[in-house]
């Protein structure tokens, strides 16, 4: 269960964020240590890859904006990174990112009699997600589609 100022914290760091290019993709406020540890992770919105200064600028812009409120009114360690890279595919961003990457898609239900698909990703619309194996083109339909992740398995 996330900690209650989590909402205030994101509500706080989203715009934070957004001024300097970035997207807060996490937040972890870790009290059981001493002093309590807010985590916020945070991803670029204009690169692939989230540098060490723009964790560094996120940091220093949200400490001073969490100085101005009374949010958080006892000693804490504030640390800021990168998520790193998720296998799930989840956001529009991640499937456009990882268009040609070899996913595994998981069906709720079976379609043409499999429920996990492996092949290349070509891409996800209102309606399906499109992938390949072996230059065949696969569409599965979206409401089938429980999750996407990156694999590292050959399609079958």
């Amino acid at each position: 269960m996330p900690h209650p100022l989590i909402p205030q914290i994101l509500a706080l760091a989203a715009p934070v964020a957004d001024q300097l290019g970035l997207e807060v993709v996490e937040a972890v406020f870790q009290t059981n240590q001493s002093p309590p540890v807010l985590r916020i992770d945070v991803r670029s919105l204009e690169n692939e890859d989230t540098g060490l200064d723009d964790c560094e600028k996120m940091s220093q812009a949200l400490e001073a904006a969490l100085d101005t409120t009374a949010l958080i009114p006892d000693a804490y360690v504030l640390e800021v990174s990168s998520p790193g890279v998720s296998s799930a595919l989840e956001t529009d961003r991640d499937f456009v990112v990882f268009k040609g990457f070899m996913v595994e898609v998981i069906l709720a239900e079976p379609h043409r009699g499999k429920v996990l698909w492996v092949g290349q990703l070509v891409r996800r619309d209102e309606s399906a997600v499109v992938i390949s194996q072996k230059g065949k083109t696969i569409t599965l339909p979206r409401e089938l589609v429980r999750s996407v992740e990156l694999s590292d398995q050959s399609p079958d």
